[in-house]
């Protein structure tokens, strides 16, 4: 018998970040953060929503998933829910996938820790460390962004990804690829800053021997995106876009993409992301793990995610001080280019108690 989940706490957080971090939809200093800890008689388990602070990278945003958590999704959540179960039970409400998400994670960490399975054992991982890149957002001089991006080569990350708007593509890209040379794995994501009629500018990046271009158009419009892919050399990565297997699927079919970013928040949950993964590699498209300025605890789990075997392009698992002076786990360290996956039970991580209370701005226990 499976034991049951006595409830749930609702904890927001506050993690200023080391700098500013600036995107084709706006610019974080702060990271407003959503926690849930599912409790049971054996363990407890923690899941990060990576919902931002405001509703500009997606539609979710950390305040409403957390009202959609409190009013609908812990309210459905079967007491005695294995981690497949929670999917079933919250289908029925429409959307939400990055609060499904973190409590999805937070039911599978707690079962998982009171097993002593690792969530890179239970997921399928294949690999004990995984590469890492890093994600360099956009600077107010190209000179800022080249020291940026030399201390980031210096601190030993094996891929380097620029974000990329209007104005502000062609002359960073050409800059750091004539300063860093053509061995650097280097990428660039718009954030679906362009449209179609930005293809003959797109595709003069194809001069810089890219390994891809992330989400350069709309997230609802796999068709264009097909036609941009045969348009331009460089290969189309989707990340916005793909929000379930069946989307990774539609754009396969289409041709829309030959590249895909998982983000396990955005796709409703490691579960799902599993599923993508799967799919893709049966595809041969190859897949990596993105970001979204996550905590220790989000950071686990996608390095576990990471480690499994379609996972072949370095991911923006970066480590620890990436982002926060100080994590609210003990920190990610990068070694030769890659982060060590965790294996302990469940995330394999924890929070730590002191520096947990510092950051805590609000809680809310929701008993089941």
């Amino acid at each position: 018998m499976i034991p049951p989940v006595t409830g749930i706490e609702l904890r927001r957080i506050s993690m200023p970040l080391v700098a500013p971090f600036r995107t084709s939809f706006g610019t974080a200093t702060v990271r407003d953060v959503l926690l849930v800890r599912a409790v049971t008689p054996e363990a407890e388990g923690w899941g990060e929503c990576v919902a931002m602070g405001e509703p500009m990278y997606s539609a979710e945003y950390a305040e409403g998933a957390a009202d959609v958590l409190r009013r609908f999704l812990i309210p459905a959540l079967p007491k005695d829910a294995d981690p497949y179960g929670v999917s079933r039970a919250l289908s029925s409400v429409k959307g939400h996938r990055m609060a499904k998400a973190a409590l999805e994670t937070a039911v599978l960490d707690a079962r998982l820790r009171a097993s002593g399975e690792s969530f890179a054992g239970f997921l399928g991982a294949a690999r004990d460390r995984v590469p890492c890149g890093v994600s360099v957002g956009i600077m107010d001089s190209v000179p800022e962004l080249l020291d940026a991006v030399q201390g980031y080569v210096d601190e030993g990350y094996v891929r380097i990804k620029l974000k990329i708007e209007p104005g502000w593509d062609l002359a960073p890209v050409r800059a750091v690829r004539e300063r860093f040379g053509d061995d650097l794995l280097l990428q660039v994501d718009a954030n679906a800053a362009y449209t179609l009629a930005d293809a003959p500018h797109l595709a003069r990046l194809d001069a810089f021997g890219l390994l891809l271009i992330e989400q350069p158009l709309a997230e609802d419009d796999l068709v264009q995106h097909a036609s941009l892919a045969r348009t331009v050399r460089t290969p189309i990565c989707l990340d916005e876009s793909i929000e379930s297997a069946a989307h990774a699927a539609a754009a396969i079919t289409l041709g829309a993409c030959s590249v895909v970013n998982i983000k396990p928040g955005r796709v409703g949950g490691y579960l799902e992301a599993r599923r993508i993964h799967d799919l893709c590699q049966a595809h041969g498209v190859p897949v990596w793990c993105g970001g979204m300025l996550e905590t220790g605890l989000g950071r686990a789990a996608n390095v576990a995610l990471a480690a499994l075997p379609g996972f072949t392009l370095p991911g923006d698992t970066s480590a620890s001080r990436r982002y926060f002076a100080t994590d609210i786990t003990a920190p990610f360290t990068l070694e030769d280019g890659h982060l060590a996956v965790p294996t302990g039970p469940g995330l394999g991580v924890e929070p730590i108690p002191e520096i947990l209370k510092e950051v805590t701005v609000d809680t809310e226990w929701i008993p089941l």
